[in-house]
C-alpha cells in the first residue's frame, strides 16, 4: 500500500511538473523575466554616484517652480510608483490631462508617456519639470537652483567627473534616469519563468493560459508585459467617452497622422494590481472591470466571470518586491537659491 501511495505521489508530481514546464515553455515564447541586476543604459552608464544623485533629485521639490512638487509627487514608490489619482495634480493645483504611469520597471519600456513622445527616461524626466501644468519650471532656473547648493555641485562633480560643466539640465535628467533604472520589482511570475513550479497557483496558471490563448499577448508581452508598441484603444469596439475622452487623441498629437488617432503605447502590466486607476483617463478603479473592458474593446470577447477572475489572478502575480529606498536628506538652500513662486516661470 505504501509503495502504491509513493508511486502515485511521484507520478502526480511528475505530471504537475510536466504541465508547468509546458506552460512555462509557451510563456517564454512571449515573456522574459526581469534582469537580476540593474539594467545598463547604452548612452548613460549607471554608476553608484549617479544613482545617489538621481535619488536626491527624484525626491527634491525644488526642481519645481513652486517648491512643492517633485518626481516623487506623481510617482510614489510606496503606492505602486504612481499617485493613485485619475490624473495628476500639479502646479497651482491644476489637474493634468492623463493618468500617471508607474515608474517601477519603466526603464524597460520601449518609450515613455502614454503616447511614447519620450524615447527614454532622460527625456521623460525633463518633460514634467517644464510642463506648466506639472512643475512649471525652466532648465535655466533648475541649473541655477542646483548650482546654489554646494552639496549638489559636489555630487554632480562626482557623478559626471569628465564633464566640463557637470551641473546641467541634461545631467540632471541622466542622474534621475540612473536612479529610476534601479526600480526593478521581481515578482512571482519571474520566479515561474525562471523555473519555480510552485510560484503560481492553479488559478494563476489558468489565468496565464487564458492571457495567451485569448490574445492579450498581442499588446502585452516582453519583459514588462507591455510597454512596447502602439495600438488603437478600441480596436474592435471603442469604449464610451467616459473612458476614452474624445479630446485626447493619443499618439496623434505626436505624429499628426490620422492613423494614430486614439492610439496609445501598450501599458506595461507589471504591478498593475497596485496601480489603480486604469487607462490613460484613469476612469476605471477595478482591475476586473478593466480586464473586461479590454477584452471587449480590443479582442471582441465577452469574458465569463470565472475567466475574468483567472486573468486578474494572473495579473496579481506581476506584483513585485519594490527595492527599499530610504528618503534622502537634501542639500540646504542658500541665499542664492531661487525662491518658490506660484507663477509659471517663462523664459
Amino acid at each position: 500500500m505504501k509503495r502504491l501511495l509513493a508511486s502515485f505521489l511521484v507520478t502526480t508530481a511528475m505530471t504537475g511538473a510536466a504541465a508547468a514546464d509546458d506552460l512555462r515553455d509557451a510563456a517564454l515564447d512571449f515573456f522574459q523575466p526581469l534582469p537580476s541586476t540593474v539594467p545598463q543604459i547604452a548612452d548613460n552608464r549607471v554608476t553608484p554616484e549617479k544613482i545617489a544623485l538621481g535619488k536626491s533629485l527624484f525626491f527634491d521639490p525644488r526642481l519645481s517652480a513652486s517648491g512643492v512638487f517633485s518626481c516623487y509627487s506623481c510617482h510614489n514608490l510606496a503606492t505602486g510608483g504612481d499617485d493613485n489619482q485619475e490624473t495628476s495634480i500639479g502646479h497651482g493645483w491644476q489637474k493634468g490631462p492623463r493618468n500617471s504611469p508607474t515608474v517601477l520597471n519603466a526603464v524597460l519600456n520601449e518609450a515613455q508617456f502614454w503616447d511614447g513622445r519620450a524615447n527614454d527616461l532622460k527625456a521623460q524626466a525633463k518633460g514634467p519639470i517644464q510642463a506648466g501644468v506639472e512643475m512649471a519650471n525652466t532648465p535655466e532656473n533648475v541649473v541655477l537652483t542646483l548650482n546654489s547648493m554646494t552639496d549638489y555641485v559636489a555630487w554632480f562633480n562626482a557623478a559626471f567627473p569628465d564633464d566640463a560643466e557637470p551641473v546641467s539640465f541634461d545631467n540632471m535628467a541622466r542622474a534621475i534616469e540612473a536612479f529610476e533604472a534601479t526600480l526593478i520589482t521581481p515578482a512571482p511570475f519571474d520566479a515561474f519563468l525562471n523555473g519555480d513550479d510552485m510560484a503560481l497557483t492553479e488559478m494563476e496558471r489558468a489565468g496565464l493560459e487564458l492571457f495567451m490563448d485569448k490574445g492579450c499577448i498581442a499588446c502585452h508581452s516582453g519583459v514588462n508585459v507591455g510597454g512596447e508598441g502602439y495600438h488603437p484603444f478600441g480596436l474592435i469596439e471603442k469604449p464610451g467617452a467616459d473612458i476614452l475622452p474624445v479630446g485626447d487623441k493619443g499618439r496623434f498629437a505626436v505624429t499628426d497622422t490620422a492613423d494614430d488617432e486614439y492610439v496609445f503605447r501598450a501599458a506595461p502590466l507589471r504591478n498593475v494590481a497596485v496601480t489603480a486607476p486604469y487607462f490613460h483617463s484613469g476612469k476605471v478603479w477595478d482591475l476586473k472591470v478593466a480586464v473586461q473592458i479590454m477584452a471587449e474593446s480590443q479582442l471582441g470577447e465577452e469574458l465569463a466571470d470565472e475567466e475574468a477572475d483567472q486573468l486578474v489572478a494572473f495579473l496579481d502575480t506581476l506584483t513585485g518586491t519594490v527595492p527599499e529606498v530610504t528618503v534622502p536628506v537634501l542639500p540646504t538652500e542658500t541665499a542664492a537659491t531661487p525662491r518658490p513662486t506660484a507663477e509659471v516661470i517663462i523664459e
